[in-house]
């Protein structure tokens, strides 16, 4: 087992230095940027772009630019894109407060009023995608529509394998990728880095539950965009899109509002880096 959790996390290493090499190379200056103080939290935020506001929210140990640099290019022709760095993350400082799905949800609902948005389309991948269900659930008022990219609402919607790795975790495992770089303006060590990563790294183990009864509670539209081999089980993804109102014939009772997409051939990593393929179900929906 353990031989099998190396070989997996090299191979994870490996997307996230190409990932981030790829967004890198994609990298967009905002019309603005700044820092909201929000519960107690100096949060980093771009934006860029007008139109109809869409909040990109990014996954475990990424920034705006390694999540979202590929697609912000493109996604700033039509819309108002506001992206976040989450608590300890790029260039907005942890504090003393443990993480959380809820305060993510909630440093997100307070900064929409801080850019006096009343409503916006929220998109989040892995920990970003479980936060803008978070964010729905909680906060349903600044929700217009929602995008979930490879990312369960319970702890045990993962895989027995992912669960696995990330109990598997060294503090250290980011030291040798750009990860670690594109944090070092705020952890100016490895100490430091390394008490932020310990502390995402113990919250990541957390048996999390959004409760099947607030998904299925969920007011708006939700596109649900999940790789086939992800680390999410078939069965939990099928579970999350029948509790959205999916699993219907729809040649009589007409077309649902929320919608599943399932790339074939696709991982956990590699769906962020399919640009071209989830803009354009972003796009129809």
């Amino acid at each position: 087992m353990k031989k099998k959790i190396r070989i997996i996390m090299l191979a994870l290493l490996n997307l996230i230095t190409v990932n981030s090499m790829i967004q890198k190379a994609h990298a967009q200056k905002p019309d603005t940027s700044g820092y909201a103080h929000v519960n107690g939290l100096n949060l980093y935020y771009e934006v860029y772009g007008q139109g109809k506001p869409i909040v990109l929210v990014h996954g475990a140990y990424q920034t705006i630019q390694l999540c979202w640099g590929t697609m912000i290019p493109d996604l700033m022709k039509h819309r108002k894109v506001i992206a976040i760095d989450l608590q300890g993350h790029g260039r907005t400082a942890d504090i003393s407060r443990p993480f959380s799905y809820k305060a993510f949800a909630s440093d997100i609902a307070a900064l929409l009023k801080h850019l006096n948005i009343d409503k916006a389309d929220i998109m989040g991948f892995s920990v970003g995608g479980t936060t803008a269900m978070e964010l729905a659930i909680k906060h349903p008022g600044v929700v217009d529509k929602l995008i979930v990219i490879s990312a369960p609402y319970k702890y045990s919607g993962w895989l027995p394998a992912m669960r696995n790795m990330l109990q598997a975790l060294h503090p250290a495992f980011l030291d040798k990728t750009s990860y670690r770089a594109a944090h070092s303006g705020i952890y100016k060590d490895s100490v430091a880095f390394h008490k932020f990563t310990s502390k995402f790294i113990k919250f990541d183990e957390e048996n999390f539950d959004l409760g099947e009864t607030n998904i299925k509670n969920i007011k708006v539209p939700v596109l649900l965009i999940m790789g086939d081999n992800d680390g999410i089980d078939l069965a939990h993804k099928a579970e999350m899109y029948q509790l959205c109102g999916g699993n219907v014939f729809s040649d009589l009772s007409g077309p649902r509002p929320s919608q599943l997409a399932i790339l074939p051939n696709t991982g956990h990593m590699n769906l962020i880096l399919q640009k071209d393929k989830v803009l354009e179900f972003v796009n129809g929906f």
